[in-house]
């Protein structure tokens, strides 16, 4: 078997919405576009055609991808998440230290981040760096910018 991947019960139930919209009404809207195209006549010389049948193999491609991250898919037990440390589906409350300014971060699994929502990737070097850390602590995390030192402040479920 491959790669598992971790997801929340909520970013699966998205991904099998996502999932089920993709085969069930975009299947069907290129397969008719594949349908009126080909009625057009000569398919030698038809852009249409062409263009349905690649929208179709990207579709069925993204599907694919799709039902693979499905079935590696592995739900991340919520109950075991503690607030002692950082760690994945905490929300950490921190400071940037040196602008003084107050940020919250969700941690999540790779494929349901949201930077508008607050929710960063587990695998970000913010991640990376809070991982671990403990109210009060001070933790420095090189960013491809330089480096940047965060205060955790608290850490919440």
């Amino acid at each position: 078997m491959g790669d598992m991947t971790y997801m929340t019960e909520e970013g699966l139930r998205k991904l099998k919405e996502k999932l089920n919209h993709l085969m069930g009404v975009e299947r069907s809207k290129i397969s008719q576009q594949i349908a009126e195209a080909r009625d057009k006549g000569d398919l030698s010389e038809n852009a249409e055609y062409d263009a349905a049948k690649e929208a179709q193999g990207l579709l069925e491609l993204k599907i694919s991808k799709l039902q693979k991250l499905q079935r590696s898919a592995r739900i991340i037990d919520e109950s075991k998440i503690d607030t002692e440390s950082v760690q994945m589906l905490n929300t950490v409350k921190v400071k940037n230290l040196k602008f003084n300014k107050e940020f919250t971060y969700t941690i999540v699994p790779e494929n349901e981040s949201d930077v508008q929502q607050g929710k960063i990737a587990v695998g970000t070097p913010i991640s990376q760096g809070l991982i671990g850390a403990k109210v009060g602590d001070v933790v420095k995390i090189k960013v491809p910018s330089g480096e940047m030192e965060f205060e955790v402040l608290d850490i919440s479920i």
